[in-house]
């Protein structure tokens, strides 16, 4: 996968989680100041721990100041037009979901040229994906969204799988769309159909 095409569904899948993060902080009614760390806890978050674990340090979001612009904006546009981006809760996890699948990829690419083997660059990715979004809920004083039944970290990590045996193959670019299309694909059912992750015996959802 080519330099420019990484940096470009980075920022892309940065931009989207970024705007998930202001959205939860400007409904726990945060200050301005709030909202902006908390989409960059979003945004970054993924990715400066797979960067750290891979040892590619600074992390590329320290290191390059686009990691830090794109968030930063989009946490400011949702502070200013909070209502109008509140009534798109439906496009906005569809988003999300894009984020995901974005970032799974990425990351297991990443993951994979620093040397590492099928499984743990398919972990790296999956964490990529999910790791933003549980920093954000732990500090919004949330339970993960992973850890609540819903279908997130296994789409994550199929992705991932499926992004790593391509880059190990050399296959074209274009073939990771198909990676790309399976975690976007389930998440997006799981959401549509209801779907959940299976919990202990006796224990309901609601």
């Amino acid at each position: 996968m080519s330099d420019t095409l990484l940096l470009v569904l980075d920022l892309a899948g940065i931009a989207v989680f970024a705007s998930t993060g202001a959205l939860v902080a400007v409904r726990k009614e945060l200050d301005v100041f709030g909202v902006v760390v908390l989409a960059l806890i979003t945004g970054l978050g993924g990715g400066v721990l797979r960067d750290v674990l891979i040892g590619a340090v600074p992390p590329a979001a320290l290191d390059d100041w686009r990691y830090l612009v794109v968030p930063t904006v989009t946490a400011l546009a949702v502070f200013a037009f909070h209502p109008a981006f509140g009534r798109m809760e439906r496009q906005i996890m569809v988003l999300d979901a894009v984020g995901l699948a974005l970032f799974c990829v990425t990351g297991a690419v990443k993951a994979d040229e620093a040397g590492l083997g099928v499984l743990a660059a398919s972990a790296l990715g999956m964490l990529s994906g999910i790791g933003g979004g549980m920093m954000r809920d732990v500090a919004a004083g949330r339970v993960p969204v992973i850890f609540r039944g819903e279908l997130y970290a296994t789409p994550a990590f199929t992705g991932a799988l499926v992004a790593t045996l391509i880059h190990q193959e050399g296959y074209a670019e274009w073939w990771y769309a198909l990676a790309f299309a399976i975690c976007l694909g389930w998440r997006l059912v799981a959401l549509k159909r209801g779907w959940t992750a299976p919990l202990p015996p006796g224990i309901d959802h609601s």
